[in-house]
């Protein structure tokens, strides 16, 4: 182990910018970005499938509150969102003398919420409509067995509709990757803010930046072949077969 670490400081010893000091910083926002991310889509895909059958409803008084809901957060920008949560929850009475103040003040709780509510928005709206899209001919073979709603909307529909749903949400989770880039702006040290603190410290743009970039891409590509490898396992009933 030592003689790594010796290798590594050997090997930045020339370098003035991308130094064990710098790198960690990356390793840090990394770590940040990772954890942000994955919370967030985790607990909006666990809100979205309840609101995405509430939003599936024949009856308005269930499915037009969650209508609203997916209409604002999809038609305002995530960035707005955000700053209302972080600086708003100040201004809420009695929340500085509440138990949830200490978790609250930090700035990756608000910023996790934010983006907790605005990627379940755009899940919903996603299962909806892959919900939607169930061919009628298995609602009718369910319903020739006897299924009650409850139990052909686990057994047939959400089955069928999650496998439909994955190209959608592969794209909703690189957008996530993405739109983390924001959370710098509440003084989160993610990846973007680490690129921003080597670039306000050494003065140099391109590096700081081109190298977060790299980053991200190589996020951007093992997300994609992951899904990728999702739909090829799961959504192989519907490639042609050889004659």
């Amino acid at each position: 182990m030592l003689d790594i670490s010796t290798w590594f400081n050997d090997l930045l010893a020339g370098n003035t910018i991308f130094t064990a000091d710098t790198l960690g910083y990356y390793w840090e926002g990394l770590v940040t970005t990772t954890q942000l991310v994955f919370l967030s889509l985790v607990a909006g895909l666990i809100l979205a499938v309840p609101l995405a059958i509430m939003r599936s409803s024949k009856h308005k008084w269930i499915s037009l509150p969650v209508y609203l809901y997916t209409y604002i957060f999809r038609g305002t920008p995530l960035l707005i969102q955000l700053y209302i949560i972080y600086y708003g929850v100040v201004f809420v009475d009695g929340i500085q003398e509440s138990f949830l103040w200490p978790v609250l003040r930090e700035a990756f709780y608000p910023a996790l919420i934010a983006f907790t509510l605005n990627t379940a928005a755009y899940t919903t709206e996603i299962f909806r409509g892959a919900i939607k899209s169930t061919a009628q001919g298995e609602i009718e073979a369910a319903r020739a067995y006897g299924m009650s709603q409850n139990l052909m909307m686990r057994r047939i529909i959400l089955p069928s509709a999650f496998r439909r749903a994955l190209p959608a949400y592969g794209n909703e989770v690189i957008f996530m990757l993405h739109a983390s880039a924001i959370a710098s702006v509440v003084t989160l040290m993610d990846l973007t803010g680490a690129a921003r603190f080597v670039y306000a410290r050494y003065y140099a743009p391109f590096e700081a930046f081109l190298f977060v970039a790299a980053i991200y891409l190589c996020l951007t590509f093992a997300i994609l072949f992951f899904f990728r490898y999702l739909e090829k396992k799961l959504l192989a009933h519907l490639r042609p077969q050889d004659a």
